[in-house]
């Protein structure tokens, strides 16, 4: 729904922001283990991802189009570019168990 009327500056970064952390805080309370980092997939054949950009996501690369349970290794599905948001300023650490 596109609302013309509405007109709020940073709209999708600032519920970005509150989504991390609802979710981080949602999660530890239901699964008592905390979330370091979060991940997103963009199709970039429908979508730009600038929202996210501007959210400081960061760009870690594509995927490779197989999906996970693909019983070959051709594409069935549209590559995705594969964005991650850090948590914890020790997100590697953290998700290395330590030895980072």
């Amino acid at each position: 729904m596109h609302l013309p009327w509405a007109r709020i500056p940073h709209l999708a970064s600032h519920l970005l922001a509150r989504m991390a952390a609802q979710i981080a805080r949602d999660w530890e309370q239901v699964y008592a283990h905390p979330v370091h980092l979060l991940e997103t997939f963009v199709d970039p054949q429908r979508f730009a991802g600038t929202c996210y950009r501007a959210a400081n996501w960061q760009v870690l690369g594509m995927t490779t189009g197989r999906g996970k349970n693909a019983p070959n290794k051709k594409a069935n599905r549209s590559i995705k570019q594969v964005l991650a948001y850090p948590l914890h300023r020790r997100f590697r650490e953290l998700l290395s168990g330590g030895r980072g």
